[in-house]
């Protein structure tokens, strides 16, 4: 048998440790099930890919500045030259491969700003290579949402079609893609990939009350909020800071943990104005670390989507500050629905009543997250027979 090559797509090693927990469950399901597979990525940070996950690694764009704003006529240029240049690339990498995995993340939303030409672009170029040079390309485990934006949709649109598998982490990511015209009747939903990851064993609660675990996120909106972003941004700085103050009045240690690289004027924004021995900042470079802190808390409070994921797969209660449907539909699924709050509308003081009555049923919630979690790996389990049995039928045998 030759060995399979396998492609590993997406904005991977650029500081989102929600996008590098879906390629390390691809690679744990990989190592475990396809040994003498042969692996690289095509990826945002390809230093931080190698030198994590030990594989090679490709830069996605040929163009350096190509997620930042272009103000001058060179950047201008150089942006336009890179995407005719990364076309080319592109189809090249993908001609290497026998499959190439988009490993989860929200590759087909536009929850949080996100320009057409940027990575929507960039997916499109990979789907209309694979389809073009007959590598199949799965989207496995991916996040999806309605989107306002017409270049936008048209390019995710067409880029879920060109693919030769889809997986969902939740239903009304397929919903959203039967919306935008995608034939989704072959297309399964399974848990987050994030809840194949090893976990770290839950502290039991303590008496006194103990650590509060506060996820926070460089939060300004979506796509459509681009008007108003910093006063979405300020409200939910503002809220957060008071809740965290009330609970620094209770005498409770808070943990602040980020999600992503942008997060860290955040937590530097809240160690500033409430300015307490109480408060603390972790710090973090995976979700197997974010989980050691939430595994070791009473409860979590967060915002970033796989923050919220670690802390249900800890067994942790966790109240979840939400900007878009897929952290209500991750908490409804997992049994703590009524713990969800506007990040756009954070209130301090109803964001507080919501956590002393997450705190009161905690020993009833950690029950029910530890069914939900092995209801989530039974799931998760039948996922990757599914993908070994789609992606890898029969490796080319040697002549």
């Amino acid at each position: 048998m030759t060995p399979v090559r396998v492609g590993v797509f997406g904005l991977l090693g650029s500081g989102n440790l929600g996008n590098d927990g879906s390629l390390e469950a691809v690679l744990g399901y990989l190592r475990a099930e396809h040994p003498e597979a042969v692996v690289d990525a095509l990826c945002g940070g390809p230093e931080a890919v190698a030198a994590t996950f030990g594989i090679p690694a490709t830069r996605l764009h040929w163009y350096r500045g190509e997620y930042r704003t272009a103000s001058r006529a060179g950047a201008v240029a150089g942006k336009g030259l890179g995407k005719l240049v990364d076309a080319f690339r592109t189809a090249a990498w993908v001609r290497r491969h026998d499959v190439v995995i988009v490993p989860g993340m929200g590759v087909l939303e536009a929850t949080l700003p996100l320009r057409p030409w940027g990575f929507p672009y960039a997916l499109f170029l990979l789907c209309a290579s694979g389809r073009l040079l007959r590598t199949p390309v799965a989207l496995v485990g991916v996040g999806a949402a309605p989107i306002a934006d017409r270049p936008t949709r048209a390019l995710v649109r067409w880029s879920a079609r060109l693919a030769a598998y889809r997986s969902y982490r939740d239903a009304q990511s397929r919903d959203a893609m039967r919306a935008m015209g995608v034939d989704t009747a072959r297309d399964e939903v399974h848990p987050d990939l994030a809840f194949s990851l090893p976990v770290p064993p839950a502290s039991a609660p303590s008496d006194p009350p103990g650590v509060v675990c506060v996820g926070v996120m460089a939060f300004h909106g979506g796509n459509d909020d681009r008007a108003r972003a910093e006063e979405i941004h300020r409200r939910y700085l503002d809220g957060t800071i008071r809740f965290v103050r009330a609970l620094v009045e209770d005498g409770r240690p808070v943990r602040l943990l980020t999600g992503d690289e942008v997060d860290r004027p955040v937590v530097a924004a809240i160690l500033d104005a409430v300015d307490s021995p109480l408060v603390t900042a972790a710090e973090t470079s995976s979700l197997a670390d974010l989980m050691k802190e939430m595994a070791a808390a009473d409860s979590v409070v967060a915002i970033r989507y796989h923050n919220l994921i670690c802390a249900l797969k800890t067994g942790t209660p966790v109240l979840a500050v939400t900007y878009a449907a897929k952290s209500d539909a991750l908490m409804t699924g997992m049994g703590l629905g009524a713990y969800c709050h506007p990040a756009r509308e954070v209130d301090a003081d109803r964001l507080l009543e919501q956590f002393r009555d997450l705190e009161k049923r905690s020993t009833e919630l950690r029950q029910t997250l530890a069914e939900r979690n092995r209801a989530a790996a039974r799931q998760l389990a039948h996922h990757f027979t599914t993908l070994t049995t789609t992606l890898f039928p029969a490796y080319r045998k040697a002549s």
